[in-house]
């Protein structure tokens, strides 16, 4: 499924909830555009916005070997070390510092996307100019649980979509045979990473921009199943919808899909996936608890396509089901109308 780089960009900023950012990180996206380079040109105008207004310090914990005393003397590693006679010590002390986590991260992923194939040349040479206003940070080794360990807050949020950024350079770049070089995984042809994406992306778009749901979130549904012994209970799967909308009066499952193909061919006809209709069927029966909303309660079904579009609509008992699509190969202001007028 071919989605243009532009759309691509619009699902991730919606989906790390950074809309504000992506306005004041001016980016020009065309569909010639790779999307490594998108990221490189994302990560070159941020850096460069960053370094305007100056990057963050803050006080880090450093031990070294100083003249004199300096903080808290570590004094087994003086004893062992045979420098006391030279009147010198190792101490532990606070440094105000920009060697903090959050500059090492952007540091190590601009050196990464430097060393790694098939990167534009005007952009590469953009990014070794910004090295030279990285001095006195050092590069980190990075992992999924650096990124776990970043701390942000109101004055540094700006931060918050660098190390976006940086986290989906990292997840999608592989060391190549050749050493010290990279290469770059494009995530929109591994479903599971879109599935997550897309699904992330919705529930997004509808906290942002609708006001007649004030919920928004996915929601654990119970099993209306009769038990009488508690210890078989533990077997049963949790069901978990991954979105609700709701509000006083009205609520609304939508669950969210992303197959290349919306519908399975059956014989030549084309049929609604069987498994994730009745997925659906299950959330809304066992929603219902008694209330108006939970027995009149929306189903929807929600798929991504480029092609052909799909508006399908069924009743049972007082339930709607429906199975929508969304035509990721339009412009952006079709994609969030069809949005908007699926509620």
């Amino acid at each position: 499924m071919h989605i243009p780089i532009e759309n691509i960009y619009y699902l991730l900023c919606y989906a790390w909830n950074k809309l504000e950012e992506k306005e004041r990180v001016n980016v020009e996206v065309n569909d010639k555009m790779e999307i490594l380079d998108l990221f490189a040109k994302v990560l070159i105008n941020a850096t460069k916005i960053l370094l305007k207004r100056g990057i963050d310090k803050d006080y880090i914990e450093t031990t070294d070997e100083l003249a004199g005393v300096k903080g808290k003397i570590q004094f087994s590693q003086t004893v062992k070390s045979n420098i006391l006679f030279k009147q010198r010590t190792i101490c532990t002390f606070d440094e105000f510092s920009s060697n903090i986590l959050t500059n090492r991260i952007l540091l190590t992923s601009i050196k990464t996307l430097i060393k790694t194939k098939g990167l534009n040349s005007d952009l590469k040479k953009e990014l070794k100019s910004l090295l030279i206003m990285f001095g006195g940070i050092e590069p980190i080794k990075m992992s999924k649980s650096v990124f776990s360990q970043v701390r942000l807050n109101r004055n540094n949020r700006f931060y918050g979509f660098l190390m976006n950024v940086c986290q989906i350079i990292y997840e999608n770049t592989l060391p190549t045979e050749k050493s010290g070089e990279y290469k770059f995984s494009d995530f929109t042809r591994d479903k599971n990473k879109m599935n997550q994406l897309f699904e992330a992306f919705i529930r997004n778009f509808y906290r942002i921009e609708q006001t007649e749901y004030r919920t928004v979130k996915p929601e654990i549904i119970n099993w209306n199943f009769d038990y009488t012994d508690i210890d078989s209970f533990q077997y049963v799967p949790i069901m978990k919808t991954d979105i609700t909308l709701e509000n006083a009066e009205q609520k609304i499952i939508i669950d969210v899909k992303y197959y290349r193909e919306t519908m399975s061919l059956n014989y030549y006809k084309e049929k609604i996936k069987s498994n994730n209709l009745y997925q659906l069927f299950s959330y809304l029966l066992n929603q219902e608890d008694g209330t108006v909303k939970s027995e009149t309660a929306r189903g929807i079904l929600l798929y991504p396509t480029i092609e052909k579009e799909y508006d399908l609509s069924y009743a049972y008992k007082s339930h709607q089901i429906e199975i929508k699509t969304l035509n990721l190969n339009t412009n952006w202001t079709e994609i969030a109308s069809r949005l908007k007028s699926i509620l």
